[in-house]
């Protein structure tokens, strides 16, 4: 489009002309690259401890609520030039459908400021995000959900866990991606209040008010060619621990069907102050399976070394091949096999639909205050199907169940677990 310029015009004018023809131009790429995602999600989560007497000694019984979230994801595109802007912004609200008092605190929803033992009606956070790009290289600053071995955020409940800092990636040579990290604060995912970074406390393995000024991650993955990857990480939450991860993942095609390998080492020890105590851990996980016809099944064995349960962060999911729905299998000295078997029903003429079944059996655990050797095992059933077509394409629904037990019940209670979980995903533009 040409733009008729008065025949008497100062210099100014025409400096004015042309800022804002530049601006418009600008504009028309940072908006014409953007979309928006909108999912509405509805959990329903009920958790049955199965620990008889011990429920009186470590609170509810149950833990059992239904609520519905909404998630809006907004990103733009960048300007144009050697340096694109752009700028992201994700929404999320949480609204109770049904909770009581008793059995609030399942994760779904923030307890309620006026009954600390109920949970709140409604809820909501804010993330945004600006970005900078050159060629292949991302900077982003504020609000994200990283997903990386080191640092994975939960997404197990309503709402996911953000956290915030600065994140670079760089993919300017072929094959190989550079990520540069560092995160200051984190909204946990029944939350809307920021806090800062901290250790994960699970079963008291380490105290839950350990906080850091900040977490660092650095990594190098490299595709070796269509069949084989690997990674490396390394990172510190100041003051707490340092911990590096070697990753490699491999696909082998076969005559029939294919072959699957998963291989994973994580180490971890305490740095400067060591507010944590004394760290000694290292965890070597591993997975082989093998795919036909839609059938993939499936074998697991997680071992860790060292006087301690593996640390990472709260808000986000350990990277081990035994982490499950209810249980991550990371106790100190632990060692755990698994069998899992999934099914695409494609293979069937029924897109959409899946299942998987799988078990761990953990044993030779170190029990604080104890000298017994701890024991556990959990059993996992998940069926899902996606609407492919029609009027509720893209509609999800996700039946899980979980069942969890031990002979340690006083760090970890026994579980009988269903969730589930019915989304719709749309692309607003």
């Amino acid at each position: 489009m040409f733009a008729v310029l008065p025949l008497f015009t100062s210099r100014r004018t025409v400096g004015l002309y042309l800022l804002s023809a530049s601006s418009l131009t600008q504009a028309a790429g940072f908006m014409e690259d953007s979309h928006a995602r909108l999912e509405a999600r509805t959990v329903y989560f009920n958790r049955d401890f199965r620990d008889g007497q011990a429920s009186s000694r470590q609170g509810a019984s149950k833990r059992e609520e239904w609520a519905q979230g909404l998630i809006v994801d907004i990103q733009s595109g960048y300007t144009p030039g050697i340096i694109g802007l752009g700028v992201d912004v994700i929404g999320m609200a949480g609204f109770k459908l049904d909770s009581s008092a008793d059995d609030s605190n399942s994760g779904l929803l923030p307890s309620s400021g006026n009954n600390p033992r109920g949970s709140a009606d409604r809820y909501g956070k804010l993330g945004i995000t600006g970005k900078v790009r050159i060629s292949e290289t991302l900077l982003k600053y504020g609000s994200m959900m990283p997903d990386e071995p080191l640092l994975k955020y939960n997404d197990g409940r309503l709402l996911p866990t953000l956290f915030h800092g600065a994140l670079l990636t760089s993919e300017q040579v072929n094959d190989l991606k550079f990520t540069l990290a560092r995160l200051t604060q984190y909204t946990a995912r029944d939350s809307t209040d920021r806090q800062d970074i901290r250790v994960h406390c699970k079963n008291k393995r380490y105290a839950c008010d350990i906080d850091a000024d900040h977490f660092d991650l650095a990594g190098v993955a490299y595709r070796f060619n269509e069949h084989v990857s690997g990674q490396y990480q390394v990172a510190r939450l100041d003051d707490v621990y340092r911990q590096q991860f070697l990753g490699l993942a491999a696909r082998q095609p076969l005559r029939h069907g294919s072959l699957i390998a998963d291989l994973r080492a994580i180490r971890s020890d305490d740095i400067g102050n060591a507010r944590a105590g004394d760290i000694d851990h290292r965890a070597l996980s591993g997975m082989l399976g093998y795919n036909l016809s839609g059938h993939t099944l499936s074998v697991g064995w997680q071992r860790m070394y060292g006087q301690n349960a593996m640390p990472y962060l709260d808000g986000s999911n350990p990277y081990l091949v035994n982490y499950l729905q209810v249980n991550d299998f990371a106790a100190a000295q632990e060692r755990s096999w698994q069998v899992r078997y999934d099914y695409d029903f494609k293979a069937l003429g029924v897109p959409g639909l899946s299942f998987l079944a799988r078990y761990v059996n953990g044993d030779h655990i170190r029990v604080p205050g104890s000298a017994a050797e701890g024991k556990e095992w959990e059993r996992d059933t998940e069926l899902k199907y996606q609407v492919q077509t029609g009027t509720f394409k893209d509609v999800s629904l996700r039946l899980r169940n979980a069942t969890f037990r031990s002979n340690y019940q006083r760090w970890a209670r026994d579980v009988d677990e269903t969730r589930l979980i019915v989304s719709y995903t749309f692309d607003a533009w």
